[in-house]
């Protein structure tokens, strides 16, 4: 009998998560290493690799709550692996919910009919797809574009990047907006994310009017973190 908890998928999961632990680490000594033959400030090295560090803070734990949130009906593995690679919840989660929406399952239990399960993989699978297969192809198009751009007006490409960055953002609004009409409790995801740009925004204060430059590293994790925070704390008040 299927299970998406079994010890077959948990050992495809090992072996994958193996192997991207053993890239990263690879990648990362080499990198250390080339950094050191070239002469570059190793200090400023080690404290690039420790901002960077802190930075998958926040990104780490909205993965795992999205981990957990999928194990419920889809086991461990497949999320654990999906999201050990993928690493984007706003993608997994909606593909994975439309297709069992589409198949007319309920996600309160979970799934043992490996039709379902095998359905929700593919379209996980097929929808990235896309990107993977695009990336290589225009990358150093639009790259090219974008320093020539920064080359001819370092403003106007700095407002251009920024501009593409919230583009991509805006395409998720959709989910942040989507239970409005529920009441109250629809408003959580508002809440939330004013709550996070009201951290942003101190800690923008505090970058250019205190003169904490430190903290510009940190300001993305932090109001990240603490919007998170924030979420545990405000939906028991709401839909308790």
């Amino acid at each position: 009998m299927f299970h998406p908890n079994s010890s077959f998928l948990y050992l495809i999961a090992a072996v994958v998560i193996v192997f991207v632990l053993a890239q990263s680490s690879f990648f990362l000594i080499r990198s250390y290493r080339r950094a050191k033959a070239v002469g570059m400030d190793m200090g400023q090295v080690r404290k690039t690799i420790i901002s960077a560090a802190i930075f998958t803070i926040a990104p780490a734990i909205s993965i795992l709550l999205g981990i957990v949130t999928l194990s419920k009906f889809l086991g461990l593995p497949l999320p654990w692996i999906r999201l050990s690679v993928i690493g984007a919840i706003t993608y997994e989660l909606p593909a994975a919910t439309s297709t069992a929406q589409a198949l007319g399952i309920s996600l309160s239990d979970m799934i043992t009919d490996p039709k379902v399960y095998s359905a929700i993989a593919w379209v996980m699978t097929l929808g990235i797809m896309p990107s993977i297969i695009l990336v290589p192809i225009l990358l150093k198009k639009i790259q090219g574009g974008l320093i020539s751009m920064k080359n001819k007006d370092k403003k106007w490409g700095e407002l251009f990047i920024t501009a593409m960055f919230l583009g991509m953002i805006s395409a998720f609004l959709g989910m942040v907006f989507s239970d409005v009409r529920e009441g109250l409790a629809g408003f959580i995801p508002i809440f939330v994310l004013l709550c996070s740009a009201v951290l942003m925004g101190i800690c923008g204060f505090l970058v250019k009017v205190c003169k904490i430059k430190w903290l510009e590293n940190y300001a993305l994790p932090i109001s990240m973190l603490g919007a998170m925070a924030f979420a545990v704390f405000i939906t028991p008040l709401i839909t308790g």
